[in-house]
This record gives C-alpha cells, sequence and structure tokens, in this order.
C-alpha cells in the first residue's frame, strides 16, 4: 500500500468519525441528554442518599431490601466507574450479598442518563427493556448470588442504614418537572412533533452556506446547536465550576444557553429558501415546563440546593460527555473499518450464539456510560439483531475487564467467578428473549 493510499484511508476514517460526531452534535438526542444531565444532578444532589442506603440493611425483608436495590442507581445516578465502590461500601457495611450484588448489576443498566440515550439513539422498546429485564435479572442474580454464599452479610454499620431522610414535596415536583422536560423532549407523538404554526422569516440563507453545511451532513438548525453547545462549554466553565462557592453573571448565562438550546432544538426548520419556523407541540409543552421549572427552583429551593443541583449536573458533564464525544468520534471510524458482512453473519440473527457474542463484546469492547449507545447504534447500523444489541448493553457496563478484576477483589474469586457466570446467563437469555418477543409481535 503506498503512502498515498494510507493517507486516503486515514482522511476517510477521520472524516467519517468527524461527520458523525457533527450529526449526534447537531441532533434532536440533545432533547434527551441535556434533561438526562440536569436530572442525574439532581437526583445526586437533591436526593439523600440515606433514602435508598437505609433499605439495604441486613434487617431490612427481602421484599424491601431487593426492590431498594434494584432501582437505587436510578436514584443515585451511578455509572459503570462509581458503582463499585458504592457497592463495596453497602455489602461490606452490612447490606449483604445479596441485595449488593442486585445494585452492582442494576445501577449502571438503568442510569437515567444511559436509558434516556438509548431511548432516543435506538429505541424506545431497547429502552424498557434493558430497565425491565435489569431489574427482574438483576434481582433473580442477587437471590442466587445469596443463597449459594450464605455468609455474605457482615456487621451493620448503623451511619450508613439507619435514619430518616426526608424529601420535601418541592424536590419531588422539581424532579417531576424535569423527568417531564425529558420525555417532552423523546416522545415521538403528533401532538408534539407536528407543526402548530409556521412563521416565514424575512430572511433568504445563502445557497453557498447551505450547500457548505450539506457538504458537513450538517442543517442550519444543527449548525444553532453545534454552536449553542459551544457558547455553553465556555460559559458553564466559567459560571459552573465554582458554583458552590457562590453564583454570578456566567451562570445565568449558562442556564440561558441551555434553555435557548432546548427550545431551539423543539421547532422545525426549513431553509430551502427563505427561513420557516414550525413550532411544534414540543416546543410550546417545553417552554412551559422550563418556566414552571424555574418558578419551582426559585420559590421551592434553597440556595445552596440550586447550587449543588448546577455543580453535580457540570461534574457529571465534565465526566461523561468528553468521553461521549470520544465514543462517537470512534463509533463513526469503527463504521468504515468493520465489515456490514461480519456483524450481520456473527450477529444478524436472533440466535444462542449471537446473544453470548454480544455479551463478548461487553467484556472485550468496553466503554464507559454513555459512550456504549453509540457504539450500539454502530452495531444496529451494521446489521445487529436487536435481541444480541440488548445483551451487548446488559453485559457492557458489567463484565469489563476492569470490572472483573475489581469484584474479584471486592468479593474473592469464588463469588466473583459465580457472579461473572450468571451475568453472562442472565445477559444472553434477555437479549435471546427480547428478541423472541419481537419476532412474535
Amino acid at each position: 500500500m503506498t503512502i498515498e493510499a494510507i493517507l486516503n484511508y486515514v482522511s476517510t476514517l477521520l472524516m467519517a468519525g468527524w461527520i458523525g460526531l457533527l450529526d449526534y452534535l447537531a441532533a434532536h438526542v440533545l432533547l434527551c441528554l441535556v434533561p438526562a444531565f440536569f436530572i442525574a444532578g439532581a437526583l445526586t444532589a437533591l436526593v439523600p442518599k440515606e433514602a435508598v442506603t437505609k433499605y439495604l440493611g441486613p434487617k431490612a425483608p427481602r421484599l424491601v431490601s431487593y426492590p431498594a436495590a434494584a432501582v437505587g442507581g436510578f436514584v443515585l445516578a451511578v455509572c459503570s466507574c462509581t458503582i463499585l465502590p458504592l457497592f463495596a461500601g453497602i455489602w461490606k457495611r452490612g447490606a449483604g450479598l445479596g441485595p449488593a450484588i442486585t445494585f452492582l448489576f442494576v445501577g449502571p443498566a438503568i442510569n437515567i442518563l444511559a436509558i434516556a440515550y438509548t431511548g432516543a439513539a435506538i429505541g424506545l422498546d431497547i429502552a424498557i427493556a434493558r430497565i425491565v429485564l435489569s431489574i427482574v435479572f438483576g434481582i433473580g442474580i442477587g437471590l442466587i448470588m445469596a443463597a449459594v454464599f450464605r455468609n455474605g452479610a457482615v456487621v451493620e454499620d448503623a451511619g450508613l442504614f439507619a435514619g430518616e431522610a426526608r424529601i420535601r414535596p418541592a424536590i419531588w415536583a422539581f424532579f417531576g418537572l424535569l423527568v417531564a422536560i425529558l420525555i417532552t423532549g423523546t416522545l415521538q407523538v403528533d401532538a408534539l412533533t407536528g407543526s402548530w404554526f409556521t412563521v416565514t422569516l424575512p430572511v433568504d440563507v445563502p445557497a453557498g452556506l447551505v450547500t457548505t453545511l450539506a457538504g458537513l451532513s450538517l442543517t442550519l438548525q444543527g449548525a444553532l446547536l453545534i454552536g449553542l453547545l459551544v457558547l455553553i462549554a465556555g460559559a458553564a466553565w466559567l459560571g459552573l465550576e465554582r458554583v458552590t462557592e457562590g453564583v454570578n453573571r456566567w451562570t445565568g448565562a449558562t442556564l440561558a444557553l441551555v434553555v435557548g438550546t432546548l427550545l431551539v432544538a423543539a421547532p422545525r426548520l426549513d431553509t430551502s429558501g427563505s427561513i420557516v419556523v414550525g413550532f411544534t407541540g414540543r416546543f410550546f409543552v417545553e417552554a412551559a415546563l422550563l418556566v414552571a421549572l424555574g418558578l419551582v427552583a426559585v420559590r421551592g429551593l434553597e440556595r445552596h440546593e440550586i447550587q449543588d443541583w448546577l455543580w453535580e449536573t457540570w461534574r457529571f458533564v465534565k465526566q461523561i460527555f468528553p468521553l461521549l464525544l470520544v465514543g462517537v468520534f470512534g463509533a463513526g471510524m469503527f463504521r468504515v473499518i468493520i465489515p456490514a458482512q461480519w456483524i450481520q453473519t456473527l450477529a444478524g440473527e436472533n440466535t444462542l450464539f449471537a446473544n453470548l457474542l454480544g455479551v463478548a463484546f461487553g467484556v472485550f469492547m468496553y466503554f464507559p456510560t454513555l459512550v456504549e449507545v453509540p457504539i450500539a447504534r454502530m452495531f444496529l447500523d451494521l446489521g445487529m439483531a436487536r435481541g444480541p444489541l440488548l445483551a451487548y448493553l446488559m453485559a457492557d457496563p458489567e463484565l469489563s475487564l476492569q470490572s472483573i478484576l475489581v469484584t474479584s477483589r471486592l468479593i474473592g474469586w469464588k463469588r466473583n467467578l459465580v457472579y461473572v457466570g450468571l451475568v453472562s446467563v442472565f445477559s444472553t437469555l434477555a437479549g435471546w428473549l427480547f428478541g423472541l418477543a419481537l419476532a412474535a409481535m
């Protein structure tokens, strides 16, 4: 292969990654991802951890401890990186091996960020199946582990499992509005997606600009959204990095830009000639919910609670979003590298082998929280069946090589060997059963 051919191939890979990244940043997936970050921040900052952990103690009945462990990851907004120390803490302090294992398995799978992004990028069917099967099989794995290893609990730490944790009605309302904003941004129904009326702006878009944007796989609306995201990044660094010490004008600018981004993403935009804005139901519902959210925040939350919420949201963004961009860019390149025939041959049908292969992808192709979603989208585009795709999504946060090594150190190699085997079997069954259910519909 000549130097010129190598350079052309590298250029093709980089362009594929770049176009994939631009398409991602400009997509309406922002209507789910942006609220999801704020929801994760609210769960971490405003919901006391005792609201979950007090139900995981050894004195709690199974009908309480296992469901609490199953939904704990959602409430605590844990990812595949932070689940391990939390798992070690609740187990070693007396939660018992069964509920702790359930928490370890289910936590990353039903992370609000991952579920929202899965539904928007891949499909609501996969997102719902990921939640339901993760909870059901997670409880099953925990019960089996508790039965096999009956000496899993140690002395209870009263500081972790005792005490009451009250959540004020204003916090419930605030959280409910954030969830409503997320649902409104992702729900595909005519009342939200259809234009209620249109407004033609007295501006003609230069043909050269349209052509240039088209060459980058962008629309004018997409370019505006990317520009807003860049502005948000700069404003957030100045306004949220030390927000726990106090708010400043950049804090307000950041929130205004976030609201602007959601409102720019909601309407339809036609730029074939003049700019025609189609004001959809989604635009008006989002606007009303954002106003209500602001009122609840100002009247129902204390100043330090708002600051803590913004800081936790910013922490999630700094931790996850750069990795997500790298993952999306890499997925765009992998789509060129990996022959579609390989995926179609190995995992194009819903067989037990194909689902087991999806689990194996999760072990050897681990990606941090949310990054597995664009990779899964790539597999889907290359021809992977939805059953094996679900098996991959369930196994990826649980069975990475580094997670296996860390878990083995925490609970011992015998327990870990059984756990890895159970996760592999249950993830394979989850994908296979989901595929069968789709075929029967």
